[in-house]
């Protein structure tokens, strides 16, 4: 039996236009307007997943460095009482010295002081300076809000001035500029803090008397001002950013090195694109995603400077509060410091990763269905 001839071939009829009846539009096009919503719920999941399982770390975290604070504070040799009383622990009555121990509760043992102080702490209850003779609540209340101004400004002015200079040293590699910058930040990474602050004052201050060396406003100053502030806040500011932007410079340089050698950046050459438009738009943007993770990683250190810097150039911050908490014996100002500190660790590297899960797609783990 044959088959049936088959039949000439001609064009392929067009498409049919789409429905506009209600039952076939709600079919076809359901899953389009649906999927920004699913990589929105995707997006949220992943974040919430990171926070917990960064809270969950957190909470044995501080607990153990509660306890190492308590471990510390009782095999060291200043003796509370006797740096409270200063010069007058001589002729002090040891019988005063005892009732003095006795309220502060430090002739306990140290398992019962821990979990008293740990007590309190759950009920918001930091207890009181020694030292500055106020609630330490009050003390972070009043100090913490400069101390995240200055920190806040020297993060934006880091995080700018080491980008121009990192992209800079990466175009112009192997020239004049590119050694400059690469020695310049070697030099700045070796150099310590302090002494940064102290060459600031002594140039800029001291020898120019173009900007004040230190404090919060003027000593005759009676009210506190906006100008004023911003005044005193640019060499402690500048000085902070300085001293953590050396790895960042450096970083940007090897980083942006290494992307302008892709195969990505070398096309958008041929395509005849500016080279700026190459540095900017395509290799700079392709090499900051690693630096958010490393941002966060580098967060103690910038912790530690702002303790240096706020000390040297007497900011009223919470940095400097732990200096002076320490130089004091003042246990409890420096225990909720201590805490503040690593609180700022955990969430600084959180802020990091949930910075990098947002800018690359790649690490999202969306949900099926």
């Amino acid at each position: 039996m044959k088959n049936p001839p088959e039949s000439p071939p001609g064009p392929v009829p067009p498409a049919a236009p789409p429905s506009t009846g209600g039952s076939s539009a709600s079919k076809a096009p359901q899953a389009l307007p649906g999927r920004p919503a699913r990589r929105s719920s995707g997006l949220g999941a992943s974040l919430a997943r990171m926070a917990a399982w960064r809270l969950a770390f957190a909470v044995p975290l501080l607990l153990a460095v509660t306890a190492g604070m308590f471990a510390l504070a009782q095999a060291s040799p200043f003796d509370p009482v006797r740096q409270y009383l200063g010069d007058r622990a001589v002729v002090t009555d040891p019988a005063v010295v005892e009732r003095i121990r006795a309220n502060w509760g430090i002739d306990r043992p140290v398992l019962e002081q821990y979990a008293t102080w740990l007590g309190n702490l759950l009920r918001g209850d930091l207890g009181d300076s020694r030292s500055l003779h106020l609630p330490v609540a009050q003390v972070i209340a009043e100090r913490l809000p400069w101390t995240l101004l200055a920190t806040s400004a020297a993060i934006v002015l880091m995080l700018a001035g080491s980008l121009v200079a990192g992209a800079l040293a990466a175009w112009r590699r192997g020239s004049w500029l590119d050694r400059v910058i690469v020695g310049g930040a070697f030099a700045n990474e070796a150099a310590p803090v302090f002494w940064l602050g102290l060459l600031a004052i002594w140039v800029f201050a001291v020898k120019l008397a173009w900007l004040p060396a230190g404090g919060l406003t003027d000593a005759a100053s009676t009210a506190v001002e906006v100008g004023d502030v911003a005044a005193h806040m640019v060499l402690p500011v500048t000085v902070l950013a300085v001293s953590q932007s050396s790895w960042l410079v450096l970083y940007v340089r090897e980083s942006v090195v290494g992307t302008l050698r892709e195969d990505f950046v070398t096309g958008a050459r041929a395509r005849g694109l500016r080279e700026r438009t190459v540095l900017v738009r395509h290799a700079l943007r392709s090499a900051l995603l690693p630096f958010l993770t490393l941002l966060g990683a580098r967060v103690p250190e910038l912790v530690t400077g702002a303790i240096l810097v706020e000390t040297v150039f007497s900011w009223p911050g919470v940095a400097s509060a732990s200096v002076h908490a320490a130089l004091s014996a003042d246990f409890p100002l420096l225990a909720a410091l201590t805490l503040l500190g690593t609180l700022a660790v955990v969430g600084g590297n959180l802020l990091a990763d949930a910075a990098y899960t947002v800018a690359d797609p790649r690490v999202r783990v969306l949900g099926v269905g």
